[in-house]
């Protein structure tokens, strides 16, 4: 069975930092291209960062405040968010698919960030 579980969310002040974790299993995860999602209360998903095998995409509303990356060998995904802004405030999932949108297959439940002064 494919899983993904997220974990590191959390509540923060504008300006402070929040590292996210994606557990996963049931899949060859060095062999896939995965994102991470984002969903503001009252909005649609947004596409925020993605990886493939080497390169790594990101939304430009995160660009140079987030860094992707990932652990094979343990089969974890993360997702380094650094000065935080309000509206970063959302739900995050990872999910497995295509890198540099939103598309795709598998997705788990997510983890609430939440910005605010």
């Amino acid at each position: 069975e494919v899983q993904l579980v997220e974990s590191g969310g959390n509540m923060v002040q504008p300006g402070e930092s929040l590292r996210l974790s994606c557990a996963t299993s049931g899949f060859t995860f060095s062999g896939s291209t995965l994102s991470w999602i984002r969903q503001a209360p009252g909005k649609g998903p947004e596409w925020v960062s993605g990886i493939g095998f080497s390169a790594e995409y990101y939304a430009d509303s995160v660009k140079g405040r987030f860094k992707i990356s990932r652990d094979n060998a343990n089969s974890r995904l993360y997702l380094q968010m650094n000065n935080l802004k309000v509206e970063d405030t959302g739900l995050y999932w990872c999910a497995r698919g295509s890198a540099f949108r939103l598309d795709y297959d598998v997705r788990g439940p997510g983890t609430q960030v939440t910005v605010s002064s």
